[in-house]
């Protein structure tokens, strides 16, 4: 149960965003400040790709290569990551060529996919880092996400993701898989370490994601 000193410290940080938010998005906001001491704790991010960083739909041309569309803010969230010293790694169960190019673009030094078993293929990523459990998080949107669960400090979710693992993720967004999703998770991560405010002051200069 939540004490009550966090719970006023909460509704006191959301009382001036209150008058622009409400139903879901007000719970949402508030479910992420009481968040804010593990988000502080986290050096290592991990993405499903379909369904996360796109909406999940596929395309395939007339020589059945898939092409995936992804969102250039979510590749700027993660230039932004990764210059903060918070790692982004891939992690999918698909294998197109897409997903591969995407990462390159980004710099993306831990893409891995065909992973048939995340929570094995998530417990070597973390093994091969050095990363405790604590400092892992991974956004995913369906059921062969949710294996992941026991192996990190916390499981987010898009918006739009499959109701048995909303249900059990640490954080349901706002955004939906393609549209946002890991801008979102990506700015709070940094906002909780104190680093988003000087960036939406300043903006940013290093290139287009």
């Amino acid at each position: 149960m939540t004490s009550a000193p966090l719970w006023r410290m909460a509704q006191q940080t959301v009382h001036s965003e209150m008058s622009s938010l409400s139903g879901l998005g007000l719970l949402s906001l508030l479910k992420r400040r009481l968040l804010t001491p593990r988000l502080r704790q986290i050096r290592l991010l991990v993405c499903d790709v379909d369904g996360v960083l796109t909406d999940g739909g596929l395309l395939y041309d007339e020589h059945g290569r898939v092409l995936k569309r992804f969102d250039v803010r979510d590749g700027l969230a993660i230039r932004m990551l990764e210059r903060a010293d918070i790692t982004v790694a891939l992690l999918s169960g698909g294998r197109s060529g897409a997903i591969e190019q995407r990462a390159a673009h980004l710099d993306i030094q831990h893409c891995h996919v065909g992973v048939a078993d995340k929570q094995q293929g998530l417990v070597r990523l973390r093994a091969e880092l050095g990363m405790a459990r604590d400092h892992t998080a991974f956004i995913g949107d369906d059921l062969n996400d949710l294996v992941v669960r026991p192996v990190v400090g916390l499981l987010v979710t898009p918006a739009d993701a499959a109701r048995g693992l909303r249900r059990q993720a640490d954080w349901v967004l706002r955004s939906r898989g393609g549209a946002g999703a890991l801008r979102e998770c990506g700015e709070a991560l940094l906002a909780s370490q104190g680093l988003l405010a000087a960036i939406h002051r300043d903006g940013w200069r290093e290139g287009n994601p």
